[in-house]
């Protein structure tokens, strides 16, 4: 049994009698966390589960300007943490057709609306940098999630897929701001993470 199908095994048992489960699926940029989302989710009951980005609470590039922050993006204090947050707690109230945001890498910024969460989700997996991060505020996240997972990929790899990342987006600056931008995200995912129930 693979690890990802020996996960969505362990979240049916955990499932069990629960109206809903919020799962955090976490880890350092480029380790993998949307595709390993994705691929659970399929492997749990078809329509049961929805994946929700942390990507999708990135702030806009001109709020990040006039902050002074576009060199950081995608630094902790890059996103609207109380928008996760709100959303964190009205799933986990089981609210009906819940919006959420999603992240269009491909123009740099988030939609609005892009996803629903509908009342007959059981499984919601939250994936994103820093949902175990132990550094206040973020660590506000920690009662909000039934299970955590974290993504334990060398550091070497994960530099090597963030710079194929760049290249295949076509970003000429790609090499250099792995460098100087998400190689620090990264150790800072690594340095101050929370213990994670389940690690892949």
């Amino acid at each position: 049994m693979s690890e990802i199908s020996h996960l969505a095994a362990t979240l049916f048992k955990r499932a069990a009698g629960a109206r809903r489960i919020v799962v955090a699926i976490a880890g350092p940029p480029g380790a993998g966390k949307s595709t390993v989302a994705e691929r659970l989710a399929m492997l749990l009951p078809a329509g049961a589960a929805a994946v929700v980005p942390m990507d999708g609470f990135h702030f806009d590039d001109r709020v990040l300007r006039e902050r002074g922050l576009a060199s950081r993006k995608g630094a902790p204090e890059t996103f609207d943490l109380g928008g996760l947050e709100a959303l964190l707690k009205r799933l986990r109230a089981v609210e009906a057709d819940i919006a959420i945001p999603v992240f269009d890498r491909t123009m740099e910024l988030s939609r609005a609306g892009a996803a629903i969460v509908g009342e007959d989700v059981r499984f919601v997996l939250v994936e994103g940098n820093y949902l175990l991060l132990d550094e206040e505020p973020w660590s506000r996240l920690a009662p909000l999630f039934d299970v955590s997972v974290f993504l334990d990929v060398p550091r070497s790899e994960l530099e090597q897929r963030l710079r194929q990342r760049w290249r295949d987006l076509g970003r000429a600056d790609g090499d250099a701001w792995v460098a100087n931008n998400d190689m620090p995200n990264v150790d800072r995912v690594l340095a101050r993470r929370r213990r994670a129930d389940i690690i892949l």
